[in-house]
């Protein structure tokens, strides 16, 4: 029984590695989803054993890492967001329906690499996680922000290798511009206490939030309805997908704004 479990789960490994976009195979973390894998197996561990070993200790005083780390993320996701825009518009992209392209012509693997990009974010965001445990912040380490953090690397892994290009180029134009906005926020945040009555825009960086998810959701349904040469099954997750994190979303809007409103 045990043997025959394992020859599957080293068949479907073998058919998810032979099937992939040959051109990002060799590229870090993209070839196997087995580091991947890993990668949340210790996000899980640390969330688990962190706030345990943080108990009985001072909260970590990370001002200056987190300025640091804040405004990096604000570069590396306008990095991104000039690429994809950029890319996109020289190659012609269609917003209702754009195809793989599979080539290894310049522009085609210009996308591939800033969608790479893009999912390596997605790993290096799982240090917000970490930076919560240590500040001993474990009110915000909700089921929200473990399981979006948690979900995307995995997400975007199969976008890099399975289709990195095409539609994909949308959620990935329309993240990481949120992104500037929502990194200045906390590296603005970071700075000190007195930087709060400036930063009188939270509630609106959380709508912000909420309107790229109703595009996404959008723009997949949109091609999941009409024919396009893109792999439904794709569409079909991240409409899924955005279906949860825009209930998600909501209801941390009306936890944090309305409710508290209506109680004041």
């Amino acid at each position: 029984m045990a043997a025959a479990v394992w020859n599957n789960v080293v068949s479907l490994h073998q058919r998810i590695v032979e099937n992939g976009d040959k051109r990002t195979d060799p590229w870090l973390l993209v070839y196997s989803p087995v580091p991947v894998a890993l990668i949340f197996l210790v996000y899980l561990c640390v969330i688990w054993a962190g706030p345990r070993l943080m108990k009985s200790r001072e909260p970590v005083d990370l001002r200056v890492v987190l300025i640091v780390y804040n405004f990096a993320m604000v570069g590396l996701s306008a990095y991104m967001f000039h690429e994809f825009l950029v890319t996109s518009w020289l190659s012609d992209y269609s917003l209702l329906c754009q195809p793989v392209d599979y080539s290894t012509r310049p522009l085609p693997m210009r996308m591939a690499r800033v969608c790479w990009w893009f999912f390596f974010s997605k790993v290096i965001e799982l240090s917000d996680t970490l930076f919560f445990i240590l500040r001993k912040k474990n009110n915000q380490l909700t089921f929200l922000h473990v399981y979006h953090h948690g979900t995307m690397i995995f997400n975007w892994w199969a976008g890099v290798k399975y289709v990195a290009g095409g539609q994909s180029f949308f959620i990935g134009l329309v993240n990481t511009f949120v992104h500037v906005v929502m990194y200045s926020y906390y590296g603005l945040a970071a700075i000190g206490p007195h930087m709060q009555k400036y930063l009188w825009w939270k509630r609106y960086l959380t709508s912000l939030q909420l309107m790229q998810f109703l595009l996404f959701l959008l723009h997949t349904g949109y091609n999941l309805f009409t024919p396009c040469d893109f792999p439904d099954s794709m569409n079909a997750v991240v409409f899924g997908y955005c279906v949860t994190l825009i209930i998600l979303f909501s209801n941390f809007y009306y936890q944090s704004y309305l409710s508290r409103k209506k109680k004041k």
